[in-house]
């Protein structure tokens, strides 16, 4: 028949005593003394993407021949993006098209005008991609906008420098409080990336000429990305 005896309190009480004796001396050593430090960091991030617009617009009798102009031109101007290096799959898009009446004294004429965005992703040339796509028959061009691609991976980067500096900072605040620094016990993210660039530069032309496009020069350069973080560690 099992035993029914009960379990005396004096007796439940020492054998949790002697449970606590036997932890480790390092389950005790926090102090609960914390110390909360904020730090920002700002990295220099190369541009490795360039945007630019490319604009087609003619001038016809009717509606139809300024249309059928004006997709002739953007085509020839797309087949030129798409082969160059640095534009893949997907890097096209086309915009809106606009046909309007234009009246020039007592004549009417139609005006038709599309463009295409094209994102470059070897920004050094995209002094090359306006003049082969001026020569192919753009009338106008926007940009380029230079830019980081992928913004996620330089803004994580950022963080962790950020967070390097809230350590160091709070080391030496723990030092001077006479404590060792122990465990982040709490990361909040400040306000978010904040990405301070890129440039752009417009460039126009006027259609129907028959020298060859200059090639401008170019210069990617850098987008500046700043961080910041707010930690709390332990003191130890």
């Amino acid at each position: 028949m099992p035993s029914t005896r009960k379990t005396s309190p004096i007796l439940a009480l020492a054998a949790l005593v002697a449970a606590c004796a036997l932890l480790p001396a390092a389950a005790g050593a926090a102090t609960g003394r914390t110390v909360a430090v904020t730090a920002s960091a700002t990295v220099k991030v190369p541009n490795d993407t360039a945007r630019l617009g490319f604009g087609v617009k003619a001038e016809r009798k009717t509606r139809g021949a300024a249309l059928q102009a004006t997709a002739a031109d953007l085509r020839k101007v797309i087949a030129v993006a798409q082969a160059f290096p640095g534009v893949g799959e997907g890097d096209i898009r086309t915009g809106r098209i606009d046909v309007r009446p234009v009246q020039k004294g007592k004549v009417t004429v139609y005006s038709a005008s599309e463009g295409i965005q094209v994102t470059l992703h070897e920004p050094s040339k995209a002094g090359e991609l306006i003049s082969k796509a001026l020569a192919a028959g753009a009338t106008g061009v926007s940009g380029p906008s230079f830019a980081v691609g992928n913004e996620e991976e330089a803004f994580a980067k950022v963080l962790a420098a950020a967070f390097v500096k809230a350590k160091e900072r709070a080391t030496v605040l723990a030092t001077q409080a006479g404590a060792g620094l122990g465990a982040a016990l709490t990361i909040e993210e400040g306000e978010g990336a904040e990405f301070i660039g890129p440039r752009s530069v417009g460039v126009e032309s006027s259609a129907g000429k028959a020298a060859p496009e200059p090639t401008p020069p170019t210069k990617p350069g850098t987008s500046t990305v700043k961080a910041t973080v707010h930690v709390v560690f332990e003191l130890t």
